[in-house]
């Protein structure tokens, strides 16, 4: 057992998880593997130097990410290994604070996150969508799900939250784009960082005094009563920017996966009362990024599920495998629209859980609705696995979704 030999101070074996380019929703075979192991393992990525923990079952996760103990902060300056080639934590960012500087940062812009602030996108969201329906509609089949609707519909929704003006849209689309993708290398990532974060730079400058309700306004405010840097503001306007588009790719496998089990499309036809619990049991079942996310490091020894992890150990925690706990998720491998409870933990846990958690919801439910029930005949216009996805990425999706209807 894993556990035995940690304690005798044995270390188990460290596994090599490469980068692998998964197609549809298959799930990682390696992760798969992994999780079979034992509750916590140890992985090698393909980037970084050495190894690091993988904490893998749900109880375990929610454990680690809610505890103190394992610090996002510590990881700057350390080359720890990991899935990107190129990644470089800022000092500062959001995603490698600790609290409660990390509560002070992201209380500033609280507020454009509640149920209140999304609801104020609500409409308008509405109106985008059905504007990129009547032009789908009218194009005519066959057409790509992704560049017609999946692709400009969250740039949309997020650009509108974030107060970027709509002739910027296509700019800030162009630099996530260039961030996400490991394939051009971290010389273009890294200057697409730099120009985004002079836009948001200059857009925040001007909004000091605003008493707006979009999120550089929030931020402009919080500069300018001297709650928040203008460095981290601008470093929390570049990640919300950046996870606005995950919607992307995470409605592309959505559709995939729903365009290739059309028993599934027929009973949310049939009942649409249905169709935010389905939504739920999607986030929990796709598996939408590759391999892990963010590194923490364990500042003092901790046990976790009988394993000794020691003080400045990395570790890595799967949302992707917490998903698949069958203690949590009986039958995790199926597509159960009726489960209930379902806590999954697509959106993360804890103080690092995703704030545009609750409006990806929305633009999952308002996509739904809108291509179920505008576009009845919608079907793959390929076969499955003639369907391209994205190479070199973080976030797994679809590159095109053809359709016809």
């Amino acid at each position: 057992m894993i556990e035995e030999a940690t304690l005798t101070g044995v270390l188990p074996p460290v596994r090599h998880w490469p980068a692998l380019d998964l197609a549809g929703t298959e799930f990682d075979p390696v992760l798969a593997e992994l999780m079979a192991e034992g509750p916590v393992t140890r992985v090698q990525l393909p980037h970084g130097e050495g190894w690091a923990w993988l904490v893998t079952r749900y109880d375990d996760v929610r454990r680690v990410v809610n505890d103190p103990r394992f610090s996002r902060e510590a990881v700057v300056g350390r080359q720890v290994t990991r899935l990107a080639p190129h990644f470089i934590p800022d000092r500062g960012a959001v995603g490698f604070l600790d609290p409660p500087q990390h509560t002070r940062l992201r209380s500033s812009v609280a507020a454009a996150f509640t149920a209140r602030g999304v609801e104020r996108v609500r409409a308008k969201a509405r109106r985008m969508l059905d504007e990129l329906v009547d032009d789908l509609l009218r194009a005519g089949p066959p057409a790509d799900l992704t560049a017609a609707v999946l692709g400009p519909f969250p740039i949309a929704v997020i650009c509108e939250l974030m107060g970027v003006p709509a002739r910027d849209r296509h700019g800030m689309h162009v630099w996530t784009q260039l961030i996400l993708s490991a394939a051009h290398g971290k010389e273009v990532s890294e200057t697409a960082k730099r120009e985004m974060s002079a836009y948001f730079a200059d857009l925040i400058g001007l909004r000091e005094n605003s008493s707006g309700e979009d999120v550089t306004s929030l931020l402009g405010a919080a500069v300018g009563r001297g709650e928040v840097t203008l460095e981290e503001a601008v470093g929390l306007a570049v990640l919300l920017q950046i996870g606005g588009e995950a919607v992307t790719s995470n409605s592309g496998q959505m559709f995939y996966l729903l365009l290739t089990r059309p028993e599934l499309v027929r009973r949310l036809r049939a009942e649409p009362e249905i169709r935010p619990r389905a939504i739920d049991e999607l986030l929990r079942y796709l598996p939408h990024r590759n391999a892990v996310g963010l590194c923490r490091i364990a500042v003092e020894d901790v046990e976790i599920a009988g394993v000794r992890v020691r003080a400045g150990d990395p570790v890595y925690v799967s949302y992707l495998a917490a998903n698949r706990d069958p203690d949590v998720f009986p039958d995790p491998e199926t597509v159960d629209f009726a489960r209930s409870p379902n806590p999954h933990v697509a959106f993360g846990f804890g103080p690092h859980y995703c704030p545009g958690g609750m409006l990806a919801r929305l633009e999952e439910e308002l996509l739904m609705d809108a291509l179920l029930d505008r576009v009845p005949g919608l079907r793959l216009a390929v076969a499955p696995d003639q369907v391209p996805f994205r190479k070199g990425a973080l976030i797994r999706g679809p590159e095109s979704l053809p359709v016809t209807w």
